[in-house]
């Protein structure tokens, strides 16, 4: 059989019916599986409101629960790319004794966890020896700072009395500023704002962040928590702010590791931590300015 025979055979057999490729799956500009990103997205949004509208401190379990499979996720990562080795064990056990402590005994019984946490990995390395005691150790204390020591500030927002308007805000503001980042990113962006970092994260997508966000603060201050418009305009432009860098520091560690997400736990996400990148430093800054603005009752 001649190559021009084959070639035609394998034309034929590529427009036969039943035998048409199948088209790829396309994601969106900014690298999204959409679909699955807002059916994950909406049924995470859905389990925190019916958390809150009904025993307000299951929310601290779902916070708990993430931070664990992030951690986990974390150490993996850490583990794989640059066999760096988190003392697991101890930064969960520590990190959820941060986040339920943080509940009835606020900044005293976060911290006091995280200093004992920091304690325990470095008893934790000992038997390891000299060779990346210091690397080891060190990543340990980060993750356990990054995840649960700041998480714990989202679960110290739930015990006021308003504590279900705090929460919201916090996310409300988080969700905005993120989707009206990706809205202008993906219709107007082009200009990168870090290219070296997330070149898919431009100043157009940051504008539109900063504007959905200070519209959401505004109205959550008002109509949630009683406050001043003018305080709900700051609480949004700061809660874009660490949204954008929580993006960013977590794009430089993927970086820095060598990877494209943390993990595939959420469809159309990445890992846990693909989506707590924004909401970890967020959760700290939340509660500082909530507690400034908004009389504690």
């Amino acid at each position: 059989m001649t190559k021009v025979s084959e070639h035609q055979e394998e034309r034929e057999a590529a427009a036969a019916p039943g035998n048409t490729p199948e088209p790829a799956k396309k994601s969106s500009r900014a690298g999204r599986n959409l679909p699955a990103a807002i059916a994950v997205g909406v049924a995470l949004g859905a389990a925190i409101l019916v958390s809150l509208f009904t025993v307000r401190y299951v929310f601290i379990g779902i916070v708990a629960a993430a931070i664990a499979v992030g951690t986990v996720e974390l150490a993996s990562a850490f583990r794989k790319a640059a066999n760096i080795k988190v003392a697991l064990v101890p930064v969960l056990v520590g990190g959820q004794a941060m986040i339920w402590l943080a509940w009835p005994f606020g900044r005293e019984g976060a911290l006091t966890a995280f200093v004992l946490t920091v304690l325990l990995c470095l008893l934790w390395r000992l038997p390891g020896g000299a060779d990346g005691y210091l690397r080891d150790v060190g990543a340990s204390v980060f993750a356990a700072a990054y995840l649960p020591l700041f998480a714990a500030f989202a679960a110290m927002l739930v015990p006021p009395e308003d504590g279900v308007g705090r929460v919201l805000s916090f996310m409300i503001v988080v969700v905005a500023s993120d989707t009206g980042g990706y809205v202008a990113g993906v219709l107007r962006g082009k200009h990168p704002m870090a290219p070296s970092i997330s070149p898919k994260k431009t100043w157009e997508g940051f504008a539109g962040s900063l504007t959905a966000g200070v519209i959401a603060g505004g109205l959550c201050l008002q109509f949630l928590l009683d406050g001043m418009a003018w305080q709900g305009v700051l609480f949004g432009a700061a809660i874009v702010l660490t949204a954008t860098l929580g993006d960013l520091m977590e794009s430089l560690i993927k970086r820095d590791l060598g990877i494209k997400d943390m993990g595939n736990t959420l469809p159309g996400h990445g890992g846990i931590m693909d989506r707590l990148d924004s909401l970890l430093p967020s959760a700290v800054v939340s509660w500082l300015l909530l507690s400034a603005f908004v009389a504690t009752t």
